[in-house]
């Protein structure tokens, strides 16, 4: 049987709703990722907020409805496409807010906290931007899948990222199979985003609740994936676990108690910057 991991869903409002995956205190089961949210967000709904130790990744699959306005308290601010992928390394602590670019339309996303080694968690942050045009593209019988991080069948992310990841936006046509190898030293997951996937003969829907975790299962490392009952999306992350322990505060994850009552510290001294009201 298949390994699982439940799906818990959020909602803030009426205008935040997602399906949310979160790690333990040891990032398992899906080290190096902390946490994914698959949301669809109407309107602004958090303020801005700290965050450190780790990465905060926004990626819009390519039918929102809309943008998101992007800003942090480093002067970075952007519009992220729908398609498009952009990844605030926090570091030592920074301040951001995301906000749908246009009122009234729904943002169909997800939010990505991926852990970074320890010696990066003291780091200057920094922000990293893909186009949604600049987004790789493999294409195989019944088979899209966009590479937004990572390498998959020989074409790889234009993007330089902090910790070791891939992620595999991945549409199949009904009755379309293919074999997804895992790269050696990855743990793989896998997220059901439309319709049925069946990973491993194991099918898993957003009605399910479940993610596919702890994979590969095999010796080849290969991970099936089929479109048995209609045409279907998944999302495959994988990423080299990095073993080490999570401190939590609330929007900070650190590896060690100090590091964490520092970044708090820090925080609250005003060391993580300021972002104005909107206008």
């Amino acid at each position: 049987m298949q390994a699982t991991a439940q799906l818990q869903p959020i909602n803030h409002g009426r205008q935040f709703r997602a399906l949310t995956l979160t790690a333990d205190q040891f990032a398992k089961p899906i080290d190096p990722f902390l946490g994914v949210d698959h949301a669809w967000i109407s309107g602004p709904t958090f303020p801005p907020h700290p965050h450190a130790g780790f990465s905060a990744v926004s990626y819009l699959f390519p039918d929102s409805e809309t943008g998101i306005d992007n800003r942090d308290s480093h002067g970075q601010r952007n519009l992220i496409q729908p398609g498009g992928l952009h990844w605030t390394a926090a570091g030592e602590g920074i301040v951001h807010e995301e906000v749908p670019a246009e009122s009234g339309k729904t943002v169909h996303m997800l939010q990505i906290f991926i852990n970074l080694p320890e010696h990066k968690q003291s780091v200057a942050p920094f922000a990293l931007t893909l186009e949604a045009q600049n987004v790789p593209v493999v294409h195989l019988p019944g088979a899209k899948i966009r590479v937004p991080l990572g390498t998959f069948e020989g074409v790889s992310s234009p993007l330089s990222v902090p910790t070791e990841v891939r992620m595999l936006d991945i549409t199949l046509e009904k009755g379309t199979e293919i074999n997804i190898f895992v790269p050696e030293g990855h743990v793989a997951f896998v997220m059901p985003i439309d319709g049925e996937i069946s990973v491993d003969e194991q099918a898993f829907g957003l009605s399910d609740l479940k993610a596919a975790v702890n994979l590969p299962q095999s010796a080849d490392r290969i991970v099936k994936l089929n479109a048995k009952r209609g045409n279907t999306k998944a999302v495959m992350f994988s990423g080299i676990p990095l073993g080490q322990p999570v401190y939590r505060q609330g929007p900070l994850a650190l590896a060690s108690k100090d590091a964490l009552a520092k970044a708090v510290d820090g925080y609250r001294r005003g060391a993580f910057g300021t972002l104005p009201a909107r206008v």
